[in-house]
């Protein structure tokens, strides 16, 4: 269990998400149109939508503490990663938006299931190499796979337009059947050639073996930091109602925002590993200056100065949000405690987004002064714990 076999561990789980993400964020980018066609109403769509982020961050409080308690990693991560897969490609068969809404809903929870369990087996992992590093790779690998799936499914579905709406859209989530059997074999390999992650991390003694105080003021910040981030349909509504950008000019700004997203993660997971706590709070008031920029401005530059600081920001978030609970929770608790972030993480980004949805339509000055000042507590949170962990042996 040595630097060397940690990273290929890492590589081997990023090649996981990558042909993961590959298969559900493709079909991800046509579930909306795709009800619509089988006789579902717009309201149904959004519940379906709504309900299904609910259920597959709320959750993941339980998956959390059952993987903690089980210790059984494994078992969960196939589960998991057999409900969140499988349930694509069956959309294929889907006859009406009833099971339809049924597999996308289990596609959720199939995530939910997994994820605990999957990022504690990487925090193991990541203490070999770096935190930030280790996390920023399998990000990386993770958005590459983000870029290329909704691409993939668009080229599938043009492809067989000839079938119409309806027949292409099913040949495009049956074809998604390939990358989740790829994910599927990588997550294989992982088990056999890696069975007890947990022994990537050195036995060294923590002060607090609970979650304390610091893991509280964390999580205070990171709410703060997913209230104020904007999603992008938020972004891209705005794009369309003031004839920023409209059409495919839209997806390909997403997909730009994706590689900055990798290239974020790679360069602010590294920083992490120098300096701490500091790489979180510049980048996240690196990505304060998204709203601003975006939502008052027309010129083209400035918007995609925004669309930069949008992207470069959530790929810090991925990274070193997580490597920072890796440095912050002992072993025996990291599966919870990323249960619990992820919970209130994904609520705290819902009910920012509602809020920022209801201001926009009040005054867009009132979502970006939201924005901007949600993003400066969760700095000021991040500043409180840098200095309550350096009382500590495991300093952030």
């Amino acid at each position: 269990m040595s630097k060397k076999g940690a990273f290929q561990f890492i590589v081997l789980m990023g090649l996981v998400s990558l042909f993961s993400d590959m298969t559900y964020e493709g079909a991800r980018s046509l579930t909306g149109p795709y009800l619509g066609l089988l006789g579902a109403s717009a309201f149904v769509v959004g519940l379906v939508a709504g309900l299904g982020e609910f259920i597959g961050y709320a959750l993941r409080l339980a998956t959390g503490v059952v993987a903690d308690r089980t210790r059984n990693y494994w078992l969960l991560a196939f589960i998991g990663y057999g409900l969140n897969l499988l349930a694509v490609p069956l959309l294929a068969l889907a006859g009406r938006w009833e099971i339809a809404a049924l597999l996308i809903i289990a596609e959720r929870i199939g995530k939910a299931i997994r994820k605990p369990a999957r990022d504690a087996m990487m925090s193991y992992a990541v203490r070999q190499v770096g935190p930030g590093y280790g996390f920023a790779i399998e990000e990386f690998l993770d958005q590459i796979g983000a870029m290329l799936g909704p691409l993939l499914l668009a080229l599938i579905v043009y492809l067989n337009k000839g079938l119409g709406n309806l027949g292409s859209y099913r040949r495009g989530f049956a074809f998604l059947l390939w990358p989740a059997l790829v994910a599927m074999v990588f997550l294989f390999v992982s088990r056999f050639r890696f069975p007890s992650p947990e022994k990537f991390e050195s036995q060294e003694k923590w002060i607090k073996k609970k979650l304390d105080r610091r893991f509280m003021i964390y999580l205070i910040g990171l709410s703060f930091l997913a209230a104020g981030f904007a999603d992008f349909p938020l972004i891209a509504f705005h794009f369309q109602k003031q004839h920023i950008l409209a059409g495919a000019s839209i997806p390909l700004v997403y997909t730009l925002a994706m590689g900055l997203d990798a290239i974020g993660a790679l360069f602010f997971g590294r920083l992490y590993d120098r300096l701490g706590l500091g790489a979180l709070m510049f980048s996240t008031l690196l990505s304060s200056l998204f709203a601003p920029l975006i939502f008052l401005s027309r010129s083209l530059p400035i918007i995609f100065l925004g669309i930069t600081c949008w992207g470069i920001g959530l790929g810090a978030q991925e990274s070193v949000v997580k490597a920072v609970i890796a440095n912050l929770v002992a072993p025996e608790k990291r599966a919870t405690a990323y249960g619990i972030f992820n919970a209130l993480f994904g609520l705290a980004w819902l009910a920012g987004s509602a809020l920022m949805g209801f201001l926009y339509e009040v005054k867009i000055i009132f979502l970006v002064l939201f924005s901007v000042m949600a993003q400066l507590l969760a700095v000021l949170f991040f500043f409180l714990l840098h200095h309550q962990s350096r009382k500590t042996d495991n300093g952030l």
